[in-house]
Formats: C-alpha cells, sequence, structure tokens
C-alpha cells in the first residue's frame, strides 16, 4: 500500500484540494506543514524549491493540480471515463480562469489599490466567471448536485476551496447562483469532508 507525505505552508493555499481529497478517499497521510521561517532550510528538498509537494512511496511531486488530478485517479474521484474526466478538466479551467483574476487582488499590498482591484472584481470579473462555472455544472451534472456525472469528483472539492477563498471577500457572492450555492452545501454534507472541515486547523489563509 502507498504512503503519502504532502507538503506545503501551515494555511490552506494550493494544498487544500488535495487534502480535500484525501478527506473523501478517507486516505490517511502525513500532513507537512512550514511556518514561514522553517520554509528556508527545507526549500532545496523540494524538486523545483517550491510547495505544494507530494511524496508517494519517496518519489516526489510538484504543482497543485498534477498533485491533485494524480490524487483523484488514486481514489476514483477523477471521473468515471475519459469523456468525465474531460468535463471535470473542463471545469477546473474554468475555476483557474477565475482564480487567474482573483489571485491578483488576494495579493496586492497597497491597500489603498486592494480596495480599488477588490471593487471592480466583484462588480466585473466575479459574475461573469460564476455564470459560466454555472452553465457548466447544470450542463454536465445529469439534473444533480454535482459538476460531472451526479457524483462528486474531485472538482467539486475545488470548487469548494475556491469558493471559501471567495465568500471571505464578498458574503452574498453566490446569491445569484443557486446551483452553485447547492453544490457546495452538497459537499459540506459529504460525511467524511464534514469530518475533516469541523477538524482542520483554521489559518488565515
Amino acid at each position: 500500500m502507498s504512503t503519502y507525505k504532502l507538503y506545503y505552508f501551515n494555511g490552506r493555499g494550493r494544498a487544500e484540494v488535495s487534502r480535500l481529497i484525501f478527506a473523501a478517499a478517507g486516505q490517511k497521510y502525513e500532513d507537512v506543514r512550514y511556518e514561514r521561517d522553517q520554509w528556508p532550510s527545507h526549500k532545496s528538498e523540494m524538486p523545483l524549491g517550491q510547495v505544494p509537494v507530494l511524496e508517494v512511496d519517496g518519489t516526489k511531486l510538484p504543482q497543485s493540480l498534477s498533485i491533485a488530478r494524480f490524487l483523484a485517479k488514486q481514489f476514483q474521484l477523477a471521473g468515471k471515463d475519459n469523456l468525465e474526466q474531460a468535463k471535470v478538466d473542463a471545469v477546473v479551467d474554468t475555476i483557474n480562469d477565475l482564480l487567474a483574476k482573483y489571485i491578483p487582488v488576494r495579493w496586492e499590498q497597497d491597500e489603498t489599490k486592494k480596495q480599488e482591484l477588490i471593487k471592480k472584481f466583484i462588480a466585473e470579473e466575479l459574475p461573469k466567471h460564476l455564470q459560466n462555472l454555472e452553465v457548466l455544472g447544470k450542463l454536465y451534472g445529469n439534473g444533480g448536485p454535482f459538476f460531472v456525472g451526479n457524483h462528486l469528483t474531485w472538482v467539486d472539492l475545488f470548487f469548494y476551496d475556491m469558493a471559501t477563498n471567495i465568500l471571505q471577500l464578498e458574503a452574498n457572492a453566490l446569491d445569484n447562483f443557486s446551483w452553485l450555492k447547492k453544490n457546495r452545501a452538497e459537499v459540506e454534507k459529504q460525511p467524511k469532508i464534514a469530518e475533516y472541515l469541523k477538524n482542520r486547523p483554521q489559518t488565515q489563509f
């Protein structure tokens, strides 16, 4: 049986989707969390000098979405066939379109400029990208609450985590997107996910 170690900072960030996959699968793993002052002494241990990194039976794999896809395939959360997996990837890419607009807003250091960027993001970018996700959920979900095939896949977990960050920025972001709200609620109702969310460390990001 394979052993897994996930290396990241002490936060949700780019590792959280993989932690959610582990939780949904009920799979044990070692969750290695570096504080910022610890990281420099471990950076050289990582293939690209960055995290997250997944170590599987001694092999280290970088890149957050490559890690998530691998784990999803390991634990039957990637889609039941090639077409379902392609649909999952299409939704993942659509989430990434939104993240590409969100991340510069999140990490802007100038507070005055940040507030301007937040207003523009909420007014112009966020509704457009959420609408795209709502369309795909209705198109691929077979009438159910999950994005693809009416069963849980890793893209539901990816959206859940991304939306957590968006809702911290704008609490009413999903009010006009009933399907997306239902999707998040359904993810939270999964027993293993609910248990993980109840017990996971509370962090700043």
